[in-house]
């Protein structure tokens, strides 16, 4: 939800989801970290400050920063600067030092260059929080499990989210039915840690 009273994330949503997330990095101490939409930054300080804290490490952060039309009123130029400001904020907090990669084009391009530059099976921790079309979700989703190394985990934000629209949710403007087809396909390939709230966690076998 808004959080305004935060002067750094003015457009943010709480972080809810805060204590599943110390447990699973806690658990995980993740070296590489890969997240897909980033927007002001929020999550991406909570990684930059967990792997800072534990040994230090990478993190990539790939987002156009240009509007989709899910964000009415919001200019992304301002949310772009705001990013930036608060994830050099966070990196300059850490004991340990923490490199940031930026990857400022569409994620289905981006995903596919890493893959290509021998980044296969790299990373523990991938949080996929893009568009909310189901379409880019199971391209994000599929792209990204080839990046990610074996016990390592993938969460997906939003789960349950959908829009409110006059005939009711449409299965094609949701991540649900991206991510349970995602899910099913790669069954034997994965298990489901937990899913609370709107986000849902997967193990790669």
């Amino acid at each position: 939800m808004p959080n305004s009273a935060d002067p750094d994330f003015p457009n943010s949503w709480s972080f809810g989801a805060r204590a599943v997330w110390d447990q699973i990095l806690r658990q995980l101490q993740p070296k590489r970290v890969l997240e897909v939409g980033s927007f002001e930054g929020q999550s991406a300080c909570y990684l930059i400050k967990a792997i800072g804290a534990q040994r230090g490490g990478q993190i990539h952060c790939i987002d156009t920063w240009l509007d989709t039309g899910e964000y009415a009123g919001v200019k992304m130029a301002e949310v772009e600067q705001r990013f930036l400001k608060n994830t050099q904020a966070a990196r300059q907090s850490t004991p340990h030092p923490v490199e940031l990669i930026l990857h400022k084009q569409r994620s289905d391009i981006s995903l596919a260059k890493l893959f290509t530059h021998g980044h296969e099976g790299l990373f523990d921790f991938i949080y996929i929080d893009g568009s909310h079309q189901a379409p880019d979700v199971l391209a994000d989703a599929v792209l990204a499990f080839r990046l990610l190394r074996k016990g390592g985990v993938m969460a997906f934000d939003d789960y349950l989210w959908s829009e409110n629209l006059p005939g009711g949710p449409d299965l094609l403007r949701m991540p649900k039915s991206a991510i349970d087809a995602f899910i099913n396909i790669h069954i034997r390939q994965l298990r489901v840690v937990v899913a609370p709230l709107y986000q849902l966690y997967i193990e790669k076998l």
